[in-house]
């Protein structure tokens, strides 16, 4: 079996899909990687060869060999029509999103497995890109604010004087939540946090922080999968209105609310954002899905009503290093779960494989994004 990394071609990212040491994980198969595709994550080509990987010169030299493409972001349409056909592909894919991509992914007959899509089961825990990816953009959030605030987060006790806590706000307590609660709490903040799901009190409790109740009921907040699920519009209104109270005493606002394949909800509305205190901040980590904050711009850090919006995008790329190592061990112990004797044994009775699987044999396997693809010419 012929594994082949590539270089990653999305504008801003850092990230390589297989660190070096990984590589010997992946032996006896050949592991192809593209000259240069570690370097923006600070490993060198010598290191991959190392390990034994074969160096490269270009993408296209990964393309014509390899059976098994390994990437983080998901490819563009032109890369998929330089892809061997019948190749295999794991990768983040976000197919909900991406229909003409996985037309391109059906037409070349390319069995494509989503890391966004692993299921949330005790066994898979190793291989949740998703989780590994939102641990760093907690920290690097909490990292953005504390830098953009001018006012410490800790308690401090001086002969000058006594400067109190930064107030932290965190909006949605999945992985990245918990951990932006677990940072601030570690630099010293008094830090509240909120989340559709009640489930999630006990949790924040344990990391320090006082859990934020409002007196809104969602109906069955939680799907399945452990992610939260869309609510009413009247919902929303109500929720807004209930959060701008604890909004406008924060000094810092992290808005972490996703829900997967739709826009993100709106939870901090822009009357909020004007009660807020000047040079306070907000750091929205859905500004990728159109934003938790109606004002917050995508890609971009702006100030509106003297207030700092953070809608920066892929934070995992800005601590590549780290990131990248993360990621690699998610997408190896995937890889070599379907891997049986350097052969691909794609076992549609296993929920880890059904649940990742999104294209095979010139199908959309994917139920979801089969029926979202009825529209797509």
């Amino acid at each position: 079996m012929i594994i082949g990394i590539p270089k990653e071609s999305a504008a801003g990212e850092r990230r390589v899909a297989i660190v070096p040491d990984a590589v010997t994980k992946l032996l006896p198969n050949r592991v192809l990687v593209q000259a240069g595709a570690g370097e923006t994550s600070n490993f060198t080509d010598d290191m991959y060869a190392g390990y034994k990987a074969e160096i490269v010169p270009d993408a296209a030299s990964v393309y014509s060999q390899s059976e098994v493409i390994l990437k983080v972001q998901p490819p563009s349409v032109d890369e998929v029509e330089h892809y061997r056909e019948g190749t295999t592909l794991v990768s983040f894919l976000y197919p909900a999103t991406n229909l003409h991509l996985i037309k391109s992914l059906v037409a070349k007959r390319i069995t494509a497995f989503a890391m966004d899509l692993i299921p949330r089961i005790s066994r898979a825990q190793s291989m949740d890109a998703l989780s590994s990816q939102a641990t760093i953009s907690g920290y690097k959030a909490v990292l953005l604010a504390a830098n953009s605030v001018p006012k410490l987060f800790p308690l401090l006790m001086t002969a000058a004087g006594t400067i109190s806590p930064a107030r932290v706000f965190v909006i949605g307590a999945g992985v990245a939540g918990l951990e932006a609660i677990a940072i601030s709490r570690r630099l010293g903040a008094l830090v509240e946090a909120y989340d559709v799901r009640p489930a999630v009190k006990e949790q924040i409790e344990s990391l320090g922080a006082k859990f934020v109740q409002i007196p809104v009921t969602a109906a069955d907040a939680q799907a399945t999968s452990g992610y939260a699920k869309a609510q009413s519009e009247e919902f929303y209104r109500k929720q807004q209105e209930l959060l701008a109270e604890h909004v406008k005493i924060s000094d810092v606002v992290i808005t972490t609310a996703l829900v997967p394949g739709q826009r993100a909800p709106i939870l901090v509305a822009e009357d909020a954002v004007k009660q807020m205190k000047p040079s306070s901040v907000i750091v929205d980590l859905a500004a990728e899905q159109g934003g938790n904050c109606p004002l917050t711009e995508a890609g971009k850090t702006v100030v509106k009503y003297g207030v700092t919006i953070h809608g920066l995008l892929n934070l995992p790329s800005m601590m590549a290093p780290e990131a990248s190592r993360l990621y690699s061990k998610n997408v190896t112990t995937f890889l070599l779960s379907i891997l049986k004797n350097s052969s691909m044994n794609v076992d549609l009775n296993d929920e880890l494989t059904r649940g990742a699987l999104v294209t095979q044999n010139g199908q959309v396997m994917h139920e979801p994004t089969r029926k979202a693809m009825e529209g797509v010419k």
